[in-house]
């Protein structure tokens, strides 16, 4: 028997915020971002959470792949997207706000140390848990509102590092009992709340609390224009903050990839 995913309970629990959530688990689709900015194309605008047990095209920042984990009894890695209009005042630093809110969930207490990698990854000790990828369509009704995608990507089970440009951390490398389904359960509520307090408030209510996770902060970085500084955390409105031989600059993850040099200690 398939593992429960808990539909009718998160679909309940998000209820008094979010009317009219529909939670549909695939067994295989190309891409659960990439199925819901077809829909949106289409016309549907609808809030959806859509769950995929195995993705065969997944896609993370700047299109890179991510592909989905596997395992012989239980997905090995936990893959969805949630759409939804949203009209915030201001974008900027809304993939930093959803990091908070599932680094939150899955470590309330901070004590597996899951950090944030500006602008968009999870992380454990400089390896990588899971991926966070932010897009958008424009109406088709007109309206000011945009539809918003949310993909998610988590490592539940052990992965081969084969190809990868940074070691995969996994979950149950100190959740041992951890399973998709149960995950999925943990995130999904809290995640529209945070959502929803972010098109109210930007980024000001989770900058403390991604300031307390952050992975770049102190550390040398270098930019994708060969521009090397410290890292100086990040500003109110989700901003990376570099120090540089030039002067401070300030980065929008539009413009530039990051990755940290080596940690000295």
């Amino acid at each position: 028997m398939a593992a429960p995913w808990f539909e009718d309970e998160i679909a309940a629990a998000v209820s008094p915020l979010l009317q009219g959530l529909a939670v549909e688990v695939v067994d295989e689709i190309d891409s659960t971002s990439t199925e819901l900015m077809r829909r949106a194309r289409d016309g549907r605008a609808q809030p959806v959470l859509l769950v995929a047990q195995r993705q065969t095209a997944g896609r993370g920042r700047m299109g890179r792949p991510w592909q989905s984990a596997q395992d012989a009894r239980e997905p090995a890695s936990l893959t969805f997207s949630l759409g939804l209009p949203l009209m915030p005042r201001d974008w900027s630093g809304l993939s930093l706000a959803v990091g908070v809110s599932v680094a939150e969930s899955l470590d309330p207490s901070n004590q597996a140390r899951i950090a944030l990698k500006w602008p968009n990854d999870l992380w454990v000790e400089d390896r990588k848990l899971g991926g966070i990828l932010i897009e958008t369509a424009l109406p088709q009704d007109g309206t000011a509102e945009r539809y918003l995608v949310i993909g998610i990507g988590i490592n539940i089970g052990a992965r081969d590092a084969t190809a990868m440009s940074v070691a995969p951390a996994w979950l149950t490398q100190w959740r041992p009992e951890a399973t998709a389904s149960q995950l999925l359960r943990e995130i999904v509520p809290p995640l529209v709340a945070h959502v929803l307090l972010f098109g109210e408030r930007g980024f000001v209510p989770f900058a403390e609390r991604f300031a307390a996770r952050d992975a770049l902060r102190g550390r040398e970085v270098q930019l994708s224009d060969g521009t090397v500084g410290r890292c100086a955390g990040v500003g109110w409105g989700g901003e990376l903050l570099v120090q540089s031989p030039a002067g401070m600059k300030t980065i929008t993850s539009a413009e530039v990839s990051v990755r940290p040099s080596p940690l000295n200690e």
